[in-house]
């Protein structure tokens, strides 16, 4: 009797542990169940919304391709030329405006540019020769030059610098 006894209660722990991994294997199938059933139901959801939102796009695309018939059909070639034309224009005209500003500017400036010069070519007519070189003092240096004289006797017999002779002939062109 202790020997069976023995494999009863062997057989009994057995059964116990066979239901016991029977049932740890039923609870995770169904928590796998249960995931994968939300990851479908997720997948599922994504796919309806993607569905819906071709369905819209095919809708609008021939809701468009309707109109530009419609539109092409109404429109003759001197509406669709007056049509570009006034695209152009819209495109064009800003930067029309900009260029008469730019040209006002260059305008403007070129004006008062010529001012400056003209009062520095005034200022420049204003600025005389030095005093010591007078109308007489050129036709005395003209004169010795062409008597031979050099450049160094005539600056110091008329009290002027050799630069000044120099300057002179230069000027008559005869140096």
């Amino acid at each position: 009797m202790p020997s069976e006894l023995l494999e009863y209660f062997q057989l009994e722990y057995i059964v116990v542990i066979m239901a016991g991994i029977i049932l740890y294997l039923l609870y995770y199938v169904y928590s796998k169940d249960a995931l994968y059933n939300r990851n479908i139901h997720s997948i599922a959801s994504v796919v309806e919304e993607l569905n819906r939102e071709i369905f819209y796009l095919k809708k609008n695309t021939k809701e468009l391709e309707v109109k530009s018939k419609v539109n092409s059909k109404h429109m003759s070639d001197e509406e669709i030329y007056q049509e570009i034309e006034r695209s152009v224009y819209d495109l064009v005209h800003p930067l029309s405006q900009a260029l008469k500003q730019m040209q006002e500017s260059v305008d403007m400036i070129e004006a008062q540019v010529d001012t400056r010069v003209s009062n520095l070519e005034s200022g420049v007519k204003q600025i005389s020769i030095p005093g010591s070189i007078h109308a007489n003092d050129d036709t005395k240096v003209i004169s010795l030059y062409k008597q031979g004289v050099n450049i160094e006797t005539i600056s110091k017999e008329l009290h002027i610098s050799k630069a000044e002779v120099e300057f002179v002939l230069k000027i008559n062109e005869i140096k």
